[in-house]
This record gives structure tokens, C-alpha cells and sequence, in this order.
């Protein structure tokens, strides 16, 4: 982790990754796109933005399609992956416009080449726009069917050495069990990457959680609709920290 001041303001987290997930997207929606949602999760982005913080996202593809639902009701497995991956970037383009109306400087990176309306993946020029203060949004997960976007996620976290994920859902933490469906569940403030592993918390996938742990990548889960993203980068407000360290 990286201590850094971006406009007289201390930051625990000076490059992150926020993966949010094409459900985040929908608000009350069944499907599809809340454009509310969206413009106040951009200025949100906005704010960190505007501390010095360099921003990468990953986005899922959920509010419009999803791979493992279509392979269950019959159609092929890496051709389902491979419509979701064109979904996220749909959603990548539209974060773009919004992150853009907010006066956010952005580029969405594609790991399908569609040069026509992004630029293909390049881990060094991904690097070179976080240096130039640009937000650079991950579309199309790894590229490769049979890998979630939790994957790509940590995937592009490790190679673009980001400082931690941030993980926006719709609680403000990992829980023992679903609070919204036994009162009982009790939330962590910490764990261990074995942890969620062992417990089979269902925060992100086994392959995400072990790119993280082997890099040394702190996951930061965190409620979307009640915590302020600018508060997690300063290392405040209510989440649950996934770290081996102390």
C-alpha cells in the first residue's frame, strides 16, 4: 500500500481497481440500465478522482446477459462467456460517457480488439493513461471464456500494481451467512484470503481471490448504496478488509 496526498488530502490507496458488477448498474431496474445510478456512482468516482487517486475498473456484464444462466438453458459455454465479455463492454462505454459528463478523463481498454470504438488491451499503455491521470476502464474480462470478471479484475489489479480492489456490493461486508436472509449473520471486519476461501464466503471467485493473495493484494468489500468510495481510499467508514496482513 501506498500512502499518497492528492490535493491536501492523505489517501491510504493512491491506484486502485474498482470492480463493480453489471447488477450495480441496474438500480431498482429488473434489467438493463439506471442512468441515476449511474451518473451518482460516476461522481462518486469523481471524488476519488479528484484526490490524486488513479482509477481503474473492472465492470461485469449481468445487467444485460449472463454466460452461465444461457450455458445452463442450453447454448454453448465459451459462446455464452463470449456474448457477456461484448456486454461488459457496453457497460464500459456508458461508465466512460457518465465518468466523461463529470468531467473525468477516461479510456476503456478492450481485451476484444474493437478498434473502432476502444482501444485493445496493452498492459503498458494501461499504465501510461493511469500515469497521465486518466481513469482507464477493463472491458471484455480477460478476453477468454471460462474466467469470471472477478478474475479479470484481480488479474488486471496485479498487472497494472494496483494497491488494492475495491469491491462495491450490495452489503457493507462480508457476513458468515446472508443478512438479508438470517438475522444472525455476523460481519467481519477482517479476514484472511484463506478465510474467505475455506468458508466458502461468496465474495469473489477461488481464482480471483488466490491472484490477490499470492500478489499480496488487499480486497476491500464495501456497501455501494451506504459508503462513500472516497471514505474507503482514505481507510474510513464500514467495510470488511480481505488481507494476510495484520
Amino acid at each position: 500500500m501506498h500512502a499518497s496526498t492528492g490535493k491536501g488530502s492523505k489517501v491510504k490507496y493512491s491506484r486502485v481497481l474498482f470492480k463493480i458488477s453489471g447488477e450495480a448498474l441496474m438500480g431498482s431496474r429488473p434489467f438493463g440500465h439506471d442512468m441515476e445510478v449511474i451518473d451518482q456512482l460516476c461522481k462518486d468516482i469523481s471524488d476519488i478522482y479528484k484526490l490524486g487517486v488513479q482509477v481503474c475498473i473492472v465492470v461485469g456484464g449481468g445487467n444485460i446477459f449472463r454466460g452461465a444462466y444461457a450455458s445452463l438453458s442450453g447454448c454453448e459455454r465459451a459462446s455464452s462467456d463470449y456474448i457477456g465479455m461484448l456486454a461488459t463492454i457496453i457497460n464500459a462505454l456508458i461508465l466512460q460517457n457518465f465518468l466523461e459528463k463529470n468531467s473525468v478523463n477516461s479510456k476503456v481498454l478492450s481485451a476484444i480488439p474493437m478498434v473502432t470504438i476502444c482501444e485493445p488491451y496493452i498492459r503498458r499503455k494501461a499504465i501510461h493513461h493511469l500515469k497521465k491521470g486518466r481513469v482507464v476502464i477493463f472491458a471484455a474480462g480477460t478476453g477468454n471464456p471460462f474466467f469470471t470478471t472477478d478474475t479479470a479484475a484481480a488479474l488486471r489489479a496485479v498487472e497494472t500494481n494496483c494497491d488494492a480492489i475495491l469491491k462495491g456490493t450490495q452489503v457493507n461486508g462480508v457476513y458468515s451467512a446472508d443478512p438479508k436472509k438470517n438475522e444472525d449473520a455476523v460481519m467481519y471486519d477482517r479476514l484472511s484470503y484463506m478465510d474467505l476461501l475455506t468458508r466458502d464466503l461468496k465474495v469473489m471467485d477461488a481464482s480471483a481471490i488466490s491472484l490477490a493473495r499470492e500478489n499480496s493484494i488487499p480486497i476491500i468489500v464495501f456497501s455501494l448504496k451506504e459508503e462513500k468510495i472516497v471514505n474507503i481510499v482514505k481507510g474510513h467508514g464500514t467495510y470488511t478488509i480481505v488481507s494476510d496482513c495484520e
